[in-house]
């Protein structure tokens, strides 16, 4: 393998410089030149408030989460709480129409009382009784957070509790008064990927320096991680490591401190669940004379499997139609997620004597797709699971596998007009004779017009149908079309669909997402200047490979905190991890195939390129904003038109709070609606009500 080095010869070097005073002034004045080409008038702060009345909108479904006998949690934001508000209720108060909550930790007064800019990341209980958990909040939306023991009962932090300093940090109670921890323990302590490398088993009253050190990773993993498992009766512990992105090492930990390898394929993602292990190989797995085919769901119980038998079942097995996109368990039953053509179903597998019992989940209108939205099984066989699309309203319902009724709990208002809109569903042929499928949301009868495409195309990720109101209200009310491509890279046919477009197969998914958009073309749907097209972390280098490979195609691009130069994604930030996904720059076999489509690599003299808009934040500690700063100057050093936008905070997702996500909601909207669609084109359909996001958010990398 020839190794390179970086030549220094990138002009822009100088605007990875995160908080230096020379980038800092840069972006300040790209975001006064934008704010000022969109903003100025009525009519942005009109689509601006619409577009806050949608997130903040009270009667929106609180999604909750279980922990204990009779809770359930949920994480609010709106008007009054910015910030948010962690809060519980009972099922009983949950079913009102206006629940009584009780407020757990107000966001916005903790930030305000210290003076912080407290985003919340998550919160880990500490089962049986719920009563203590470990708190994580990031300044201004960043991966990294600060971890801090909370005490439900006094609604305060723990003085002497658990206290982890700002770093990405992974946690995980193991009893009253022991977690493991992963974090930042100082010099050589992370990965090449900025992730923790070993794992601690740390015990309550003493310093986190004196620690155990109970697993090691070297620089070049992923990251270590170690957890456990408190079902009553099948108490385990847990390490491991990422290998890649994709591949992982994985150890029981035995009460003699004895690490047992899990011998299942580095690739395979699996779970244990009381006495059952289930395993789901990415690429075939062969086991004496049976091969299991890569996607598949297999099952076996743990302890026979640790010993050596190797009698699997086959609980889900893929065809070239139908993947599994995931499953979960309750007590007693496992359930399934599936995709027919991007379109889900919900099934429940139940053990027994005589093997495994399949049926559809109740709860789910055979009409109508579902999301399974919560189980618990330390609670028993219940499950809530929503159904939706991309113009019907979610209705969240509660079941119990095995018997009773189902019970809708919540039903979302219609948030826009859907009258005369229809969903289709079409299929366009790649470059290689690939069936390419894709969503078509809009009228359909209206003759050629402004449409929004959509894509992402990595990490195994599908995109699926989901209801809302940010497209709802700020592009279809207007009379614009909206289409999700379904492009390989994702996971919507399962690993093999991610594989075909993985490393020097990158261009396939570009391939995919043009043959997209030729199809819309070629259908009468829209025209190649009515024609914008969006994406965000990986889906911004999606944006960015077609507008330096495919530029006649489109007429406008939004690329939101978007991956850019391919030479040097891997040395900032989280970029190491990624390299299974994309390649090594530094291999010269590799550079030679990034170097094909890196965008920053690939801007040319002498073409014309469609106006594009880059979105990032500064806080965004995942993609580096430096790769949307450098790609601008390089297009404004050609003259191109180009608009550029940078929040001060909100991480990966460039937004901290409902206020920002608004805005730069309504700046994408507003800049695609004026570049695609002449005076004349806005047909306005009839507002109803504010409503919810419908799925444009960046997929995590993770």
């Amino acid at each position: 393998m020839t190794t390179l080095k970086d030549g220094g010869d990138d002009p822009y070097l100088w605007l990875e410089d995160l908080d230096g005073a020379e980038a800092a002034g840069w972006v300040r004045e790209r975001n006064a030149e934008t704010v000022a080409a969109l903003t100025a008038g009525p009519a942005f702060a009109a689509r601006q408030a619409e577009m806050r009345q949608v997130l903040d909108a009270d009667d929106r479904i609180p999604y909750p989460s279980w922990r204990g006998d009779h809770f359930y949690y949920d994480f609010w934001q709106d008007a009054a709480h910015p910030r948010g508000l962690w809060r519980r209720t009972t099922l009983g108060e949950y079913r009102r129409d206006e629940p009584e909550w009780d407020v757990l930790l107000d966001l916005d007064a903790l930030a305000e009382r210290e003076g912080e800019n407290w985003v919340w990341a998550s919160a880990t209980t500490l089962p049986p009784d719920h009563q203590r958990c470990l708190v994580s909040l990031s300044r201004g939306g960043a991966d990294a957070v600060v971890v801090r023991e909370y005490d439900l009962g006094r609604r305060a932090f723990v003085a002497d509790g658990f206290t982890i300093a700002e770093a990405k940090t992974d946690v995980c109670w193991i009893d009253a008064d022991h977690i493991y921890v992963a974090t930042d323990l100082g010099p050589g302590s992370l990965t090449d990927s900025g992730h923790p490398r070993v794992v601690l088993r740390w015990r309550r009253g003493t310093p986190l320096a004196k620690a155990e050190a109970v697993y090691e990773a070297s620089t070049e993993d992923v990251g270590a991680y170690g957890w456990h498992d408190p079902t009553p009766g099948f108490e385990r512990d847990f390490v491991g490591r990422g290998l890649d992105f994709y591949r992982s090492e994985n150890f029981l930990l035995t009460g003699a401190g004895e690490r047992v390898r899990i011998p299942v394929p580095e690739d395979a993602g699996w779970g244990v669940h009381r006495e059952w292990l289930v395993v789901r190989p990415r690429t075939p797995w062969t086991l004496g004379d049976v091969t299991y085919p890569a996607g598949a769901l297999l099952a076996i119980r743990f302890d026979a499997f640790l010993a050596g038998s190797r009698d699997l079942t086959v609980l889900f097995r893929p065809d070239h139609r139908t993947s599994l996109s995931g499953f979960a368990w309750t007590r007693n039953h496992l359930i399934l997620t599936t995709l027919t053509d991007v379109r889900r179903r919900l099934e429940v597998l139940t053990p027994g004597e005589t093997g495994w019992r399949r049926e559809p989940l109740p709860g789910v209108p055979a009409d109508e797709e579902g999301v399974l939205v919560e189980t618990d099984p330390d609670l028993g066989d219940a499950y809530l699971v929503a159904s939706e699309g991309f113009l019907q309203p979610a209705a969240l319902r509660l079941g119990h596998v095995g018997g009773g009724t189902v019970e809708t709990l919540k039903r979302a208002p219609a948030f826009f007009d859907a009258d005369g809109l229809s969903v289709r569903q079409f299929f366009a042929t790649s470059a290689d004779g690939t069936r390419v499928p894709y969503f078509v949301v809009g009228a359909s009868a209206a003759p050629a017009g402004p449409t929004l495409l959509y894509g992402y195309g990595g990490f195994e990720i599908p995109m699926t149908p989901g209801y809302g109101g940010i497209i709802g209200r700020g592009w279809l009310a207007r009379g614009g079309t909206y289409v999700v491509a379904n492009i390989r890279g994702g996971g919507e046919y399962g690993p093999q669909w991610h594989q075909a477009a993985l490393r020097e197969n990158r261009p396939r998914a570009f391939e995919d997402f043009a043959a997209v958009a030729t199809d819309l073309v070629t259908r009468g749907i829209t025209t190649p200047g009515q024609l914008g097209i969006e994406g965000g972390s990986n889906g911004g280098l999606l944006m960015g490979a077609m507008l330096t490979r495919y530029p006649a195609l489109v007429g406008a691009v939004v690329a939101q905190v978007p991956l850019l130069d391919m030479r040097r994604y891997h040395r900032l930030l989280a970029g190491a991890s990624w390299m299974a996904e994309y390649g090594d720059p530094d291999d010269a076999e590799d550079w030679a195939f990034l170097r094909e489509y890196s965008p920053y690599h690939n801007v040319r003299d002498g073409v014309r390129y469609p106006p594009v808009l880059f979105i990032t934040s500064t806080r965004d500690d995942r993609v580096h904003p430096g790769h949307a700063r450098k790609m601008t100057a390089r297009l404004r050093e050609q003259g191109h038109d180009v608009s550029y936008y940078e929040n001060v905070e909100g991480g990966h997702g460039a937004a901290a709070n409902n206020e920002q996500r608004a805005f730069v909601e309504a700046l994408a909207l507003e800049f695609l609606w004026r570049k695609l669609a002449p005076p004349q084109a806005a047909i306005p359909r009839q507002h109803v009500r504010p409503g919810l996001p419908l799925g444009r958010g960046v997929p995590e990398q993770s």
